[in-house]
């Protein structure tokens, strides 16, 4: 197998694996607050306290995947651009 067909064939496997994951899983952690939902902080004596909600994610700990996003938005345009024909008698 030639390089060329090698890189290839590991590009698609990636890209996949990554739309599978999308699918299986949508979100995922919050890269801020890495999926905690707010920031730790530390008290004068040097012990970890609560800090402030994440703005990033509200709070949830959770944020949309990239190629998830990139497909929903995709969905949403074709829905918006095809003229669906409906049944006769329906509204």
């Amino acid at each position: 197998m030639t390089p060329i067909l090698l890189a290839i064939a590991c590009l698609f496997v990636v890209t996949l694996g990554y739309g599978g994951l999308c699918a299986a899983s949508p979100f995922g952690d919050c890269r801020k607050c890495r999926g905690m939902g707010h920031e730790l902080k530390t008290d004068r004596k040097g012990r970890l306290k609560r800090g402030k909600d994440c703005r990033r994610c509200k709070a949830t700990g959770k944020r949309i995947r990239v190629g998830r996003w990139l497909y929903n938005r995709w969905a949403r345009i074709y829905r918006a651009g095809t003229d669906t024909p409906r049944p006769e008698g329906f509204r």
